[in-house]
């Protein structure tokens, strides 16, 4: 079976509802860090030297290759990523090898089998 890590940077009042959405698409688990800082094509704007930006989340998700694309999708949908800059963004990388997941493989493996 193989990996794929979706990496999704949102902000913290989107957090459940992205992990809800990736859930409903497959997801079987996650890892929240709380409280990034970060910033995009225009820098943050501060007040007497204090930022004024929101906080943000990173969001980890080792998900089945084969899920990967819906569940990308849907953490677009449900943080409504594309609406306007600054709402959060996601990406995947391949994952080369994985331990510890053993326990989610059985689940996974029955979840790719009924949707090939």
């Amino acid at each position: 079976m193989h990996f794929k890590l979706i990496i999704a940077l949102v902000e913290d009042s989107m957090t459940e509802k992205v992990l809800e959405a990736a859930r409903s698409a497959g997801a079987t688990g996650s890892t929240v860090i709380n409280h990034a800082r970060g910033e995009g094509v225009e820098q943050s704007k501060t007040f007497l030297g204090l930022t004024l930006d929101t906080q943000r989340d990173v969001l980890l998700l080792l998900v089945e290759e084969h899920l990967s694309r819906a569940i990308l999708e849907k953490i677009s949908e449900a943080g409504q990523f594309e609406a306007k800059p600054g709402n959060g963004i996601a990406f995947q990388i391949d994952i080369e090898d994985a331990v510890g997941v053993s326990h989610q493989i059985k689940t996974l493996t029955q979840v790719i089998e009924e949707e090939l």
